[in-house]
């Protein structure tokens, strides 16, 4: 009987991974391990409700990228989270914000980056430079890429499977005025896609850390300039949409700014302004969960600011 129950156990392990409950000392977390998908691999989903949540009010909804790192270091690889349950309670608490429940989606592990990889923009390159993204490393002997890209397949998973389900059984604002979508690194990468190909569903997106480049190489990289040309084309609204973004000056980060000043000029040519547009810089900061932490104040305040009475 143990070794059945044993094998068992492998199996579930083996398909699955090992279920990672995030624990939080402000608000509540409602997890769900597994979360079925007609369209990609069943992922983890954490669903933080504030300290003040009542069922007979409406809230904002925040879905994030990269779950796990959201809520709890203790679960985290390098020990590390954002802190956006404190964040966000904190604010709502000292009613700086509007009510906002916060979806985190956890990754698919060796195919984060197949499923974050802006699919448009890759598909518009010819074979040749298709082969060049493909075939990028992770380091000398891992492949970045352990998938084909399926980014619309996960934006879809987002937009027609998960969000019905959350405005199904919690009482959300649905309109794109109170949706949002956030990440950071490659999640900022998608979060922005997110946001151009779904505008009547994202109002908003907060991009920290946005890793322009897609992969790691930065000569002879055809994907930034594909991707620009994207979003000159399909950027959405400016009178009706929100866009943030950030990045640091160290560790990865530090390849960022000449990337990101030319997606600000474009976002100002696009009709983007002080009112719907923000990017800020953040010296010293560096590539990770702790300096996201350490800002986070500031795209959730630029997102989610009460208006004035």
């Amino acid at each position: 009987m143990k070794k059945i129950f044993f094998l068992f156990l492998f199996v579930v392990v083996f398909q699955y991974g090992w279920a990672q409950v995030p624990t939080t000392e402000k608000g509540k977390i409602i997890f769900y391990p597994a979360f079925k998908s007609s369209l990609i691999p069943s992922v983890d989903i954490a669903v933080w409700i504030p300290s003040n949540f009542q069922a007979s009010k409406k809230y904002c909804v925040l879905y994030l990228q990269d779950g796990a790192a959201l809520f709890d270091a203790k679960i985290t690889w390098n020990q590390q989270e954002w802190g956006i349950d404190e964040c966000v309670d904190s604010l709502i608490a000292a009613d700086k914000i509007e009510n906002v429940i916060v979806v985190g989606i956890y990754n698919s592990g060796n195919k984060r980056h197949a499923s974050y990889f802006p699919q448009q923009p890759f598909e518009q390159l010819n074979k040749q430079n298709q082969a060049f993204i493909l075939n990028a490393k992770r380091s000398k002997d891992q492949p970045l890429f352990n998938a084909p890209i399926y980014s619309d397949n996960y934006l879809k998973f987002i937009t027609k499977e998960l969000k019905p389900f959350i405005d199904k059984n919690y009482p959300t604002l649905k309109d794109p005025k109170h949706t949002a979508i956030g990440g950071s690194s490659m999640g900022g990468l998608i979060s922005l896609y997110a946001i151009c190909e779904y505008p009547k569903i994202f109002g908003a997106a907060m991009c920290l850390s946005t890793h322009w480049p897609g992969i790691f190489e930065s000569e002879q990289n055809p994907f930034p300039n594909a991707y620009q040309q994207y979003l000159i084309k399909k950027l959405p609204n400016p009178n009706t949409h929100q866009i943030y973004f950030d990045y640091g000056t160290a560790t990865l980060d530090a390849i960022y700014e000449p990337y990101q000043l030319h997606i600000n000029e474009i976002m100002h040519q696009k009709g983007f302004s002080s009112s719907n547009f923000k990017c800020n810089k953040y010296e010293g900061a560096e590539h990770n969960e702790k300096a996201w932490k350490a800002r986070l104040n500031d795209p959730i305040l630029f997102l989610f600011k009460k208006p004035m009475q």
